[in-house]
């Protein structure tokens, strides 16, 4: 079965933008920044991977599921992750390129998805509402922390969600003080 990450930017405080979806305060430099250049390219929009002349195949992740906000960031693409499937949550948005489908029911489609055969994993981008409504589908939890403080933004997880417990699997600090932390589903008994 496959699996659903969600692999993201946090601050210190647990915010994964400012309150307008903005995330210029966090950390775009830097040796984590290699790290994810390196070991995580399928992350990458299009863009950033047509500036810095990044072609490395898919790693970890061949599907992509990301919230309308997440998908219609000021200045975004049509298209940011052709390299991957796809997925827009939304209620409201109606028209996107071909290689963009929108989804209504995000539980559904992740179960769907979990289903199909194949090594790579599914990414969940963003955003917190998104992430609250399919907690109970995350399988591992990549937190890139960034040291600041928003004091306020999108939470991690926004609205009403179930408790969850995860199991930390493994830390990595870097010298830009950015640390990525990896947590994995607890078993529950």
């Amino acid at each position: 079965m496959r699996t659903l990450t969600y692999f993201v930017a946090t601050s210190l405080d647990g915010f994964i933008a400012d309150p307008k979806g903005g995330f210029g305060d966090f950390l775009f430099e830097g040796d984590h920044m290699t790290a994810i250049v390196e070991e995580y390219p399928d992350t990458l929009p299009a863009q950033i991977r047509d500036t810095m002349g990044v072609d490395a195949p898919n790693q970890h992740f061949d599907t992509i599921l990301m919230g309308r906000a997440t998908y219609q960031v000021p200045g975004g693409l049509p298209s940011p992750y052709p390299h991957l499937r796809q997925y827009v949550v939304s209620t409201r948005l109606s028209t996107t390129p071909d290689d963009v489908q929108v989804v209504a029911d995000p539980l559904a489609k992740v179960r769907e998805l979990k289903e199909e055969s194949g090594d790579l994993g599914i990414w969940l981008c963003g955003g917190g509402r998104l992430a609250a409504t399919l907690l109970p589908e995350i399988d591992e939890l990549i937190l890139k922390i960034h040291p600041i403080v928003l004091g306020k933004g999108i939470p991690l997880f926004a609205g009403d969600f179930p408790t969850a417990r995860f199991g930390k699997a493994s830390t990595r600090i870097f010298d830009t003080g950015v640390v990525f932390t990896t947590y994995s589903r607890a078993e529950t008994s």
